[in-house]
Formats: structure tokens, C-alpha cells, sequence
């Protein structure tokens, strides 16, 4: 009997634009998705993956690799046939859909890391709808690496404020995120320095914004370790990981967070 069925809230794009010009190949990181998703299932619990469109998020191709997987191959093997064969992660619905059919039902949220919600998720308003639920509710709400910039997309002009963020006028940003409803939470993300090392080592363009920045705007008090280290902030009923090294922790610390909650 399961314990209970988790929303997991993907992301669809597959490019992001960079600073002064040009995109990144982007898409969901491998290890945040499938190591928590592996975790909860094997701790009893069910999942239900929605995005915006209702399609499959793409895995980033850069996700696929030993690093992330304590250069264990048999585990990075494990984790893409979760990611390519479950059929919970084959069987996706749009999030507008299963607003409609009522979130009442999930015992918590996930929210994935890899740079693609950075696109369409941190500015999704069915994804602040349910943001905005799972808050009300106090039930566990849980994001890794870039997914914590996810938690944006509650606010009222989630969109009007991605735009000040990349136009640069933190002015018109911190106005816009009056009123979020996770000021003064603390919480972490991808830090600046361990981005600065993906744009030097990886993309070799820059980001149009980091992601402290980006939560501070809206009154996130944000902490970070060192880098590529796992680090996970939980913060009444939000819990978050830094980067790709946490996703053990974070599996953990949800699944400890859903059984206090149950």
C-alpha cells in the first residue's frame, strides 16, 4: 500500500537564452530527477510528473555523466533507466490538469533541478498555483540545484519579474517580489561561484542571472556551502539542496519531512 503519491513539477525547455546573446543547451539533470524520485519510491510513496506542456522534461545531455554519480557506473546506469523507462516518468500530465483534478491528494511536491526551470517553470502560473496550495497546506515542498528558483513562480507577476531580473533593475525586482510568500524563508540554490565555474568550464557563456541574486529580490534569505558539496536548508515546509552533490541528503530530509507530516 503506498504511503502516499508525490507532484513533481518538471520543466519543458531544452534552451536558455545567455547574457548578450546567444542559448544554452539546457534541459533536467539526471541525478535530480532520478535519485530523490528512486528514494521516495523505494521508501513507499507513488509520484505524478506534470509540466507546463504536458510533455516529458528532456534530460540535460551534461547530466549524464560519472561526476554525478560518485564515478559509480552502475548507479548512473540504474538512474537513467529510471529516468527513461518508469512509467510514472513516462506517464506525464500538463500541471494545469492536475490542478483541475485537485492537489488535495499529493502528500508533497518536488521540484527538480538542471537550468531548464529557469525557462518556464520559475514563471508558470498553474506551478504558482500549486506553490501557492502546498504552502497554505504546510505540506512538504522540496527542490534541488536550480529547481529551489522554482519557488519564484508563486509570486503575483512571476513573469513581470524574470524580465526585471534580466534587464537588470533589481529596483523593479525587489518591488515585484513584495508580498512572496517566502520572504524570509532561508533556503539555498546553486551558489554564484559554483555557477561561475558551469559558465567558464561548461556553457562558456554567461548567465542572463544568478539564482541568489534572483531569490534575495524577493526576500529569500539564502545560504550556501562550499562548493560541490551536498548541503540541504529545511525551513518549515520547504526544503532545499544546493547542487547535484545533495541529492542523497535531500532525498532523506523530504522523506523524513513526509513522514512528519503524515
Amino acid at each position: 500500500m503506498s504511503k502516499g503519491t508525490i507532484l513533481v513539477i518538471g520543466s519543458n525547455a531544452t534552451e536558455l537564452e545567455a547574457k548578450g546573446g546567444g542559448t544554452i543547451t539546457i534541459g533536467q539533470f539526471l541525478n535530480e530527477t532520478a535519485v530523490p524520485l528512486m528514494a521516495l519510491v523505494a521508501a513507499g510513496y507513488d509520484f505524478v510528473l506534470a509540466t507546463p506542456t504536458g510533455e516529458k522534461p528532456h534530460m540535460d545531455k551534461d547530466s549524464d555523466a560519472l561526476i554525478y554519480f560518485a564515478q559509480d557506473d552502475a548507479a548512473r546506469t540504474k538512474a537513467r533507466d529510471f529516468f527513461n523507462n518508469n512509467p510514472s516518468m513516462n506517464d506525464v500530465r500538463t500541471i494545469r490538469s492536475v490542478i483541475d483534478a485537485g492537489l488535495e491528494r499529493f502528500a508533497g511536491v518536488f521540484f527538480p533541478g538542471g537550468h531548464a526551470p529557469i525557462v518556464d517553470v520559475m514563471q508558470d502560473p498553474d506551478a504558482g498555483e500549486v506553490l501557492r496550495y502546498f504552502h497554505g497546506a504546510k505540506k512538504p515542498t522540496a527542490a534541488i540545484c536550480h529547481g529551489p528558483i522554482s519557488v519564484l513562480a508563486a509570486l503575483d507577476k512571476a513573469r513581470e519579474f524574470r524580465a526585471a531580473l534580466i534587464e537588470g533593475n533589481e529596483v523593479k525586482a525587489r518591488e515585484l517580489g513584495k508580498g512572496w510568500q517566502y520572504a524570509g524563508y532561508r533556503m539555498t540554490v546553486f551558489s554564484r561561484s559554483e555557477e561561475e565555474y558551469a559558465e567558464d568550464n561548461v556553457f562558456h557563456k554567461k548567465l542572463i542571472f544568478n539564482m541568489p541574486d534572483a531569490l534575495e529580490a524577493a526576500g529569500a534569505e539564502v545560504v550556501n556551502a562550499d562548493n560541490f558539496t551536498s548541503f540541504v536548508v529545511v525551513d518549515r515546509e520547504l526544503i532545499t539542496a544546493q547542487n547535484p552533490m545533495s541529492d542523497h541528503e535531500l532525498a532523506a530530509k523530504f522523506i523524513d519531512a513526509l513522514a512528519k507530516a503524515a
